[in-house]
C-alpha cells in the first residue's frame, strides 16, 4: 500500500515527519530513481526509496527508552562546535538512531523518553496533538493570583529578531509558597527556553526546573543519568494526557494557602467568606409532603385536600 514518502522516512528511522519533510524539499530523496516533492507516495514493497543515494531499511523492532537527564547535560544528540558538555544520547548505550520525546534546555533536569518510533514522537512532540508535559518548577517570591492568571491564560514573548508570538494557555499551580514557591506546571507546548523567559517576565525567575511527566508517565525512581525501558503499560501511559487537560483555560486559579498540597481536595474549600451580607435567620424546611405531617394521614402524599371518606351504600 503506497504512503507518503515522509511518513515512510519517519518509519525507517531516517528522521521526524518534519525533518523527512525538509530532506524532500532539499532534493535529497528519490523513489525508483526519480527525485520526489513533497507529499508523493510510494509503496516500500515494491519501490526503491533512497535518501542521499542510501537505501531505506525497515525494521519492526521498537526501542522506549526513559531518561533522566541531569543538568549541564544537552538535549541535543549534536552540540554546537566547540561544546565538549555531554549529551543525553551519550547516556544510552543502545545502537541505531533515536528521536527525542521533548527536548530540556541544558540548565533543567527531568523526563525525556527517545524512541526510533519516528511517528510516536512527532505526535507525542508536535503541539497541534496537545500532549501534555508537567513540571515541577522552583521560583523567586511568591507569585500572586493575577500573576498567575496572566501566565495561564498565555503570555507575549518577543524573540531577538522582533517577532512575537503568544503562548498556549496552561496550568500553574502553587504546591509551596514563601520566599521561594514551588509551581506545578501542566503545557501543551514547549518552545525553548518558555518556563525560564514567562517566569523572568512576571518578575519571578525560575531557581529550578524539573520534568516530571511525559502525558502520565512518571520520571518516578530514575536517579539522574540514569534509563531504563519502557513496558506496554508505560507506553500506555505515555500516550495519556494529564488529567489537568481539562483545566488549562477554564478555571481560574485559586490563591495560595499553606495547607494547599497541590492535590484535588475532597472536602469544602478552606477559607471561603459569604459574598452576602449579614446571614438572616430562615424558617425551617416544610416536611415532605406539604402539610401532611399537620394533618396527620388524611392528606394525600404531595400536600392537597384531605381525602374524603366513602359513604356506605
Amino acid at each position: 500500500m503506497k504512503e507518503r514518502v515522509q511518513k515512510l522516512m519517519a518509519q525507517a528511522n531516517i528522521a521526524s515527519r518534519r525533518g523527512a519533510e525538509a530532506l524532500i524539499e532539499q532534493g535529497r530523496v528519490r523513489v525508483n530513481g526519480k527525485v520526489i516533492k513533497l507529499g508523493d507516495q510510494a509503496d516500500p514493497r515494491v519501490d526503491m526509496i533512497e535518501v542521499d543515494g542510501q537505501k531505506l531499511a525497515f525494521s519492526d523492532s521498537k526501542t522506549y527508552i526513559a531518561v533522566n537527564k541531569p543538568r549541564n547535560v544537552l538535549s541535543t544528540t549534536d552540540p554546537h562546535e566547540g561544546d565538549t558538555r555531554r549529551t543525553v544520547r551519550d547516556l544510552i548505550p543502545v545502537e541505531g538512531h533515536l528521536f527525542s520525546i521533548g527536548r530540556l534546555d541544558a540548565d533543567s533536569e527531568g523526563l525525556m523518553v527517545f524512541t526510533n518510533d519516528g511517528e510516536l514522537a512527532n505526535q507525542l512532540s508536535h503541539p497541534r496533538y496537545r500532549h501534555t508535559k508537567t513540571y515541577k518548577v522552583v521560583v523567586n517570591g511568591l507569585p500572586s493570583l493575577e500573576t498567575l492568571e496572566r501566565w495561564q491564560k498565555g503570555i507575549t514573548l518577543v524573540e531577538e529578531d522582533g517577532t512575537s508570538y503568544t503562548t498556549k494557555p496552561c496550568y500553574v499551580k502553587i504546591t509551596d509558597g514563601g520566599r521561594e514557591t514551588t509551581l506545578r506546571i501542566v503545557m501543551t507546548e514547549g518552545k525553548k527556553r518558555q518556563i525560564r523567559r514567562i517566569a523572568s517576565l512576571l518578575g519571578h525567575p525560575v531557581i529550578s526546573l524539573v520534568r516530571t511527566h511525559l502525558g502520565r508517565l512518571q520520571l518516578g525512581t530514575i536517579r539522574p543519568g540514569e534509563w531504563r525501558e519502557l513496558d506496554a503499560n508505560d507506553l500506555k501511559l505515555l500516550k495519556m494526557t494529564a488529567p489537568e487537560i481539562g483545566s488549562i483555560s477554564k478555571a481560574p486559579n485559586r490563591p495560595y494557602r499553606p495547607a494547599d498540597t497541590g492535590e484535588e481536595s475532597s472536602g469544602r474549600p478552606q477559607g471561603r467568606k459569604p459574598t452576602g451580607g449579614p446571614t438572616r435567620d430562615r424558617k425551617p424546611a416544610t416536611p415532605r409532603g406539604g402539610r401532611r405531617a399537620e394533618r396527620g394521614g388524611d392528606a394525600p402524599r404531595g400536600g392537597g385536600k384531605p381525602r374524603r371518606p366513602k359513604r356506605s351504600s
